[in-house]
């Protein structure tokens, strides 16, 4: 057996690490990614012998090859989302089960959403082929929380907060977690939540809310669009209102507000010195590798989710929560938190496949399963969490 994870970033590592540590899971590992350099550091650092090759993701004949060339039973994404779909072919042409950590978006606009991906339902369905979307934190872990709460806490959950709160220091002036680009797309474009039915749309980070954080303390969250409200509005029953929040730091929204406002931020391309050029792109070429990150970071993140609802004819409050240090991460995998939170839930993920704990042919968000396996797993492997009541 095989597994086969495509991406060598922060997560592509972590994920890397936590699966050929488990043989008698994984089998084989076979790290593949456009960048072969970052395969090899990788591969360096594992205790077990892995494989690794170069590939471009997003040619789906290529991928295919890949697949049959080392009989992989599981392909786990962690590409960028531009590649969800190439990808998503590829496991259908082989009948491998498919599994990513954020939804398809469009190279040329800044949106993204579950539609292009759920378009795909009949034909895994036909094809027998299973496909677990956004197995990472947030969405993922918030997900399985919220399926979780459903389960054991609430007969109806009428409001869903989702917190995300980053209280470490990397030391530099300016830089993202993840992949720049993606990050930046995700928090300039307009915020977007749910209430009684209806989406509500808002300018770019204009509502913020003081949020107490359980063992950091009181953060400005600002509401943003995140892919798993979108699934969870599906799924969660006597749902009225879910909203997604966020920290940042002053620093980061003065730098983003800079950046915004002299055109480091636009995804078209322009014209420089006789060459086309996309000025994010260029801007990601200057900023840190995320990867990079995390030696030096300091702190911690504190990522949930907050529910009301009733239970048993009571009104009923609680935060589900975990909590990750940054620099354990780094002692264990050489990584910063917030790539050690998504690909930890990615090597989960794959492991409900794995082990026939989440089976079923066709396309499923992570709510839809049976939460209390991967719950169990979660305090395994390295994000363990907590349930308070507030």
């Amino acid at each position: 057996m095989t597994t086969l994870i495509i991406g060598a970033g922060g997560a592509g590592n972590v994920c890397t690490k936590k699966c050929e540590s488990m043989p008698e899971v994984f089998g084989k590992v076979h790290l593949a990614s456009r960048t072969l350099s970052k395969c090899e550091k990788i591969q360096s650092e594992c205790e077990n012998p892995i494989t690794i090759s170069q590939i471009d993701a997003d040619d789906t004949q290529a991928v295919i090859e890949l697949i049959n060339q080392v009989d992989a039973k599981i392909v786990i994404n962690l590409a960028l989302p531009y590649q969800d779909l190439t990808i998503m072919e590829a496991c259908l042409a082989t009948k491998v089960p498919y599994l990513d950590t954020a939804n398809y978006e469009p190279k040329d606009e800044a949106k993204f959403c579950y539609k292009w991906q759920w378009d795909y339902q009949d034909r895994f369905v036909s094809e027998g082929v299973q496909a677990l979307l956004g197995s990472g934190f947030d969405p993922g872990v918030t997900n399985v929380f919220c399926a979780y709460a459903q389960k054991h806490y609430f007969d109806e959950i009428h409001t869903i907060d989702i917190v995300d709160c980053n209280d470490g220091d990397h030391g530099h002036p300016f830089a993202t977690n993840f992949n720049p680009e993606i990050n930046i797309r995700e928090v300039t474009q307009k915020g977007k939540y749910w209430e009684e039915g209806e989406w509500k749309e808002i300018e770019p980070m204009s509502i913020s809310q003081d949020i107490d954080f359980p063992e950091v303390g009181i953060r400005k969250g600002y509401l943003l669009y995140h892919e798993e409200l979108e699934s969870l509005v599906e799924n969660i029953k006597g749902l009225k209102k879910i909203r997604f929040w966020m920290t940042f730091s002053d620093a980061y929204i003065t730098h983003l507000n800079v950046l915004q406002n002299v055109g480091m931020t636009r995804i078209d391309s322009v014209k420089f010195q006789g060459q086309d050029i996309v000025p994010l792109q260029f801007l990601k070429a200057l900023l840190p590798e995320p990867s990079s990150l995390g030696e030096n970071y300091e702190g911690k993140t504190c990522i949930g989710c907050i529910f009301r609802g009733v239970k048993d004819g009571q009104k009923k409050k609680i935060m589900i929560y975990n909590i990750c240090q940054h620099q354990d991460c780094y002692n264990e995998v050489e990584a910063q938190a917030v790539s050690y939170t998504t690909g930890v839930p990615a090597m989960i993920g794959a492991k409900m496949i794995l082990e026939n704990k989440w089976t079923g042919s066709g396309v499923f968000n992570m709510e839809q399963y049976d939460p209390d396996p991967f719950m169990e797993d979660l305090n395994k492997y390295g994000l363990p969490w907590k349930v308070i009541e507030c």
